[in-house]
């Protein structure tokens, strides 16, 4: 018996031990480099977000904070990476809206996108924007649907895959409007751009940072964003609900930072607090909003409701267009 008393004692003096370790080690966080991982290639819009965000963690905390692309998979081996990464605070992801719109694609996922992190805040709100070439005869969007009905089947649109943010969006449009627009499909953004700019394929939904200068030049022409409310970066440009009479209609473009799932709550807020001191940083606003990127933070707590109702609408959307990856 006495045996099993000092046992116990000295796992209780054990436990303890390994809890003061732990505590202090949040309380020193960050106390070596952070790695930034961002699930998708370098370059737009998701370059420039991680890197002001690691180069404003890395002078405020003194330590590293290094961006580490790893795309593939419709960004599933990069945000894999930090699934199954170890909860301490060191390993953060750049999440995407594919996010939210995998689950809905695939049932092979190998981590679940709520249960297998642990958001800290959502980063800025990117509206994407409904163009079409100069040569296609339209100026609204009510202008585009009355040219879709009159030639049924014979309007196309592009997308950068089977399941990206414009797939569904147009998908969406087709749906409402009443409408029927062939899809085209590519693999990538970057291959949409010259289809469009040839007007071999004249219609898109496409981010605002990568067409801006184009639309100056009259390459392209804008009808509308396809959020639910005007971009502070082109505030005369109305949404597809005012301009088409589709109240609701809304796709987020949408960028934030989760952890792994168990990250402790101290770390998490650590994150949330800096962060957020960020993004209202007047350097930053004034380098994001002109992209078309609107700073959007809030608290894990927001942010985990604003995933989860994300998860929910593109599960409506896949399901609309049809897609499956599968």
């Amino acid at each position: 018996m006495k045996f099993v008393a000092r046992f116990m004692v000295l796992a209780v003096l054990v436990v303890g031990v390994f809890a003061r370790v732990a505590h202090a080690e949040e309380e020193d966080y960050p106390s070596k480099a952070i790695r930034f991982v961002v699930p998708l290639p370098p370059g737009g819009l998701t370059d420039v977000l991680a890197r002001v965000v690691a180069q404003k963690l890395t002078e405020s905390w003194k330590q590293p904070v290094t961006v580490d692309n790893r795309g593939g998979g419709g960004t599933i081996i990069g945000t894999d990476i930090v699934a199954k990464a170890a909860p301490d605070g060191y390993t953060i992801l750049l999440a995407p809206p594919a996010l939210a719109i995998n689950p809905s694609l695939r049932s092979d996922m190998p981590y679940d996108a709520e249960k297998s992190f642990a958001p800290v805040t959502l980063l800025v709100l990117s509206p994407a924007v409904l163009v079409v070439h100069p040569s296609l005869q339209v100026n609204t969007v009510r202008e585009l649907i009355a040219l879709a009905k009159s030639r049924p089947g014979e309007l196309n649109y592009a997308s950068g895959g089977n399941a990206s943010g414009a797939h569904l969006a147009g998908e969406l449009l087709k749906r409402r409007a009443g409408i029927n627009m062939v899809h085209v499909p590519y693999k990538g953004q970057g291959m949409v751009l010259p289809a469009v700019l040839s007007g071999q394929v004249p219609v898109t939904i496409i981010q605002m940072p990568t067409v801006r200068a184009l639309l100056a030049q009259g390459k392209l022409r804008a009808l509308a964003v396809v959020s639910g409310e005007r971009s502070k970066a082109m505030p005369d440009l109305p949404t597809i609900a005012e301009a088409a009479g589709l109240p609701g209609f809304n796709v987020n473009t949408w960028f934030g930072v989760v952890a792994p799932a168990g990250t402790p709550i101290r770390i998490v807020s650590r994150l949330n607090s800096e962060i957020g001191k960020i993004m209202r940083m007047p350097d930053v606003r004034d380098m994001l909003v002109p992209r078309g990127a609107e700073p959007a933070t809030g608290t894990p707590e927001e942010f985990a409701a604003f995933i989860r109702g994300e998860i929910a609408t593109a599960a409506e959307l896949v399901k609309i267009a049809g897609a499956r990856v599968d």
